[in-house]
């Protein structure tokens, strides 16, 4: 695997695959998983070069203890990435990304950007819009890679390409969970034994949220999940709510071929965690 920290170096290197060749991309901010490791080895099978990215982006975070505690092991990571046979990682510093000016575009995307982790975590999307815009550039991939886990993120993300008719294929992918339903993610490695064993009643009550969707209202599943999270100590709900896929807007109503999904994000202790599932 070849390792470039410079913008100019990975794109001299990348240089050699321009015209029919298919260059995929799976941007990443470190601490890989599993969930990561399914991207990369689809972006192996359908491509002819395959980039991953590194880049902990300091603009998406607006609480910064959080960017502090971010985990980050770098070697680790390029050992997960040779276990499965990586072509490119790109690895660059802040100053390589942002050019001394640390600070984000602002994106108007339809009002996607404004719902669920838009209300909570204010200037998140602009950050992410700003450094996926930025690497999409540097990379010019052909087609790139991302888990569902982070739906929101996924629909703006096409949505920014739509609108910037930047010339990359999105794909999104499926997620991967631990073998006790919990939704595999970089934050998980900062939970304690008891947060980890708590942290499952998370999965839990989407699936069941899944079952009562075929017979009760949206309000009695919306009430029945904060009921259920008001009885547990260890963790508290930021926000649960049924979303239209495309708009990401909440719905009262169920309604007939519509394609809808439930969101939750979820406080324990110090660590935010979130998840999805298609109803």
């Amino acid at each position: 695997m070849l390792i470039f920290e410079t913008i100019k170096s990975l794109q001299l290197y990348l240089s050699s695959f321009l015209g029919d060749n298919k260059i995929g991309f799976v941007p990443t901010m470190g601490a890989l998983h599993q969930g990561h490791l399914s991207l990369i080895q689809k972006s192996i099978e359908e491509n002819d070069v395959s980039v991953v990215s590194i880049f902990v982006n300091p603009t998406q975070f607006n609480n910064q203890d959080d960017l502090l505690k971010y985990p980050k092991n770098l070697s680790k990571d390029i050992t997960l990435l040779e276990s499965v046979s990586c072509d490119v990682l790109f690895a660059p510093s802040a100053d390589e990304i942002y050019k001394n000016k640390l600070e984000s575009e602002a994106f108007v995307l339809d009002g996607l950007e404004n719902q669920m982790e838009g209300r909570y975590r204010n200037g998140h999307f602009d950050g992410v819009g700003t450094v996926v815009k930025r690497l999409f550039e540097i990379v010019n991939p052909t087609n790139a890679y991302f888990g569902e886990k982070d739906f929101q993120q996924l629909q703006i993300i096409r949505k920014l390409v739509e609108k910037t008719e930047l010339k990359v294929t999105i794909h999104g992918c499926e997620i991967i969970r631990e073998a006790d339903g919990l939704a595999m993610s970089s934050r998980n490695v900062r939970l304690n034994k008891n947060q980890r064993q708590e942290s499952t009643v998370i999965y839990k009550t989407l699936r069941k949220v899944k079952r009562l969707f075929l017979t009760k209202s949206i309000q009695e599943i919306t009430e029945w999940v904060s009921n259920e999270f008001s009885k547990n100590a260890e963790m508290s709900l930021e926000y649960f709510l049924i979303a239209d896929e495309q708009t990401l807007k909440s719905i009262n109503t169920k309604e007939l071929n519509s394609s809808c999904r439930a969101f939750i994000a979820v406080n324990i202790g110090d660590i935010r965690l979130i998840d999805n599932i298609n109803l």
